[in-house]
């Protein structure tokens, strides 16, 4: 880009502010097209980036323009794009530091553990929910299930080959005769897909980006554009065509050394190998195709894929990271539809490519990549948490906005009366909106915050409609339920959701300091005249009543203003006191609220 093009450019503040006053405003990342102001030189010191031989030059290019310095080996940096490690490399981060990655998403990106934990999810839920993946055997465990269904299928079948932690295509082979079985083990074995969806006699898969922001609450969105990579060489069924890796595989760097293969720098044309997801739906739809139809196929598989994996992370998180924020992750789904337009899971990438080797690769991976350091929510720490290691302040003494919440006794109370009723229903659910604690206020305003930040990326869990999800998870959570009523509730009027949860907060906003670390402090009675009152409404009120409800607080108490001495002059009832105190008792001699 040349200099008068860049004097051009439309210049972007750098911080991007909450909605809620009590929360602090996070970084601003850019496109080529636009420049980021520049801090002031305290702030600025502050920003810098880790990078390792992984980290791709869509991300390295991201966050140059958003003033970040470039760094190897120092400690005190807030970002890195680099490799996955092991789950006790992750007690390194520190409080302020995000890393691409959780802990324990090996268990969907490596193909053996991806097809492990589907199958297991199938076996307890059916294939009529769980059927979108092709039937799998891992060896050598598997060779006697195997061998039993190669027999039962007969001659005519075809198989694909797969080593279980490969990439780009490699060992992967397509064979139709148990003699070619390679001996070397470990090996997955799958049905193969033998009548894919074709288009100009060609086979394509799709690549989907997903991005997760956190696991407790999960929080999983996806790019509304991606690639569409096709094979080089026609489709055939033929027996004597299955070594053509050219024909049967759809892998880009397998394809690019075909002479044949035809590039694409077009993110609108439907030319070449390789095509924008976006033109494939309007190519799609050209034909009649219900396009919409497809694309929630693939958001039910990509929510299934990703809560499959959801106990594992979240119990590695709890063991070896200090705070949620220090985990996001990109994924690289893998769909290919076939000859009746049904999609089908082939692979779950963890380290997806964002080489972009293409003008439509940048123009896809560059505005991903800016929306997803977007949504991501970076943060300026303050600058006595950016600590050297050998420094006198641990971790463990440090308050941040980040820290985890140590929550209070009122809010185990909250959390252990809705998981622990065995015939909740939606009506029981509705009413964990009825008194909001701290921590839930903290968890929403967090949530609403992503999602005015979100850009091209579409958030499929939570929805209004992903409350059939939740019997998926191998535990229940709190969080889950929470900001799947509040999507409920608020999905067609935000603002109102925003206003609502902003008035239950005003009270302490004298308090800021207090606020952005969320202490304990449902005992307030001042927080406690603000929030109660919705508890102590019928629960069969109308919407038009909860406007009521809201406009008599919000003339009681205004944003911003301070709480006067007759609003805190009775001691109103506690969150212990407003639930049922039979419920309460029984959990309290379960142990459940230690």
């Amino acid at each position: 880009m040349s200099l008068e093009a860049e004097d051009d450019r439309e210049e972007k503040s750098a911080l991007v502010p909450s909605l809620f006053p009590f929360i602090p405003p996070t970084l601003y990342f850019s496109t080529a097209h636009e420049k980021v102001e520049l801090l002031p030189v305290e702030q600025r010191r502050l920003l810098k980036w880790k990078i390792s031989t992984v980290t791709p030059n869509v991300v390295k290019h991201t966050i140059v323009r958003s003033h970040f310095k470039v760094t190897k080996k120092s400690h005190d940096w807030l970002g890195c794009w680099g490799r996955h490690m092991k789950s006790p490399g992750f007690k390194a981060l520190e409080e302020h530091q995000k890393l691409n990655h959780f802990p324990g998403t090996f268990q969907i990106g490596r193909k053996d553990r991806l097809w492990r934990n589907l199958s297991k999810m199938q076996v307890r839920f059916g294939k009529q929910e769980f059927s979108f993946f092709p039937r799998t055997f891992i060896l050598p465990q598997d060779i006697k299930l195997l061998r039993k269904a190669w027999k039962d299928g007969g001659s005519k079948q075809k198989w694909i080959i797969k080593p279980p932690a490969s990439a780009r295509g490699i060992g992967i082979q397509v064979i139709h005769k148990w003699t070619q079985m390679p001996r070397k083990r470990p090996l997955l074995v799958q049905k193969y897909l033998h009548k894919p969806y074709l288009i100009s006699g060609n086979k394509f898969d799709l690549r989907i980006y997903v991005y997760v922001t956190s696991y407790d609450p999960l929080r999983v969105y996806m790019f509304t554009d991606g690639l569409v990579r096709f094979a080089s060489c026609k489709y055939s069924s033929s027996m004597k065509t299955l070594s053509n890796k050219f024909m049967h595989l759809t892998n880009y760097s397998v394809n690019k050394n075909n002479s044949e293969y035809q590039a694409n720098s077009d993110d609108k044309a439907c030319q070449g190998h390789k095509w924008a997801l976006k033109a494939l739906w309007q190519y799609l739809g050209s034909k009649g195709v219900n396009t919409t139809l497809i694309w929630e196929k693939i958001k039910d598989i990509v929510i299934k894929t990703i809560i499959a994996s959801e106990p594992y992370v979240n119990s590695l998180l709890k063991m070896h990271v200090q705070t949620p924020y220090s985990c996001h992750e990109l994924f690289g789904f893998d769909i290919m539809l076939d000859e009746t337009l049904k999609p089908w899971i082939l692979e779950v990438n963890i380290s997806p490519s964002l080489h972009s080797n293409t003008a439509l690769d940048l123009s896809i991976k560059g505005k991903m990549i800016r929306d997803l350091l977007n949504l991501a929510g970076f943060r300026i720490p303050q600058k006595e948490d950016v600590v050297p290691p050998c420094s006198s302040t641990s971790s463990s003494t440090k308050m941040s906005v980040l820290s985890k919440p140590d929550l209070s006794a009122d809010e185990k109370v909250k959390r252990a009366f809705y998981l622990t009723q065995r015939y909740a229903d939606q009506d029981f659910f509705s009413t964990v909106l009825d008194v909001l604690t701290p921590e839930d206020v903290r968890v929403l305003a967090e949530t609403e915050d992503e999602m005015n930040r979100r850009g091209e990326f579409e958030r499929v869990f939570p929805s209004p409609s992903s409350s059939r999800y939740l019997r998926f998870f191998e535990c229940p959570r709190y969080l889950n339920i929470l900001l799947d009523q509040w999507e409920q509730k608020y999905w067609s009027n935000r603002t109102k959701g925003r206003w609502l949860s902003l008035v239950r907060v005003a009270p302490l906003t004298d308090k800021l300091n207090e606020l952005v670390n969320f202490p304990a402090l449902l005992h307030s009675s001042c927080l406690s005249r603000v929030v109660v009152s919705h508890h102590h409404r019928s629960h069969h009120d109308d919407d038009d009543d909860d406007d009521d409800a809201s406009e008599r607080e919000v003339s009681s108490v205004s944003p911003g203003s301070s709480v006067t001495s007759s609003a805190c002059a009775s001691p109103q009832p506690s969150l212990t006191q407003s639930l049922l105190p039979q419920q309460l008792a029984s959990l309290g001699t379960s142990g459940l609220l230690t």
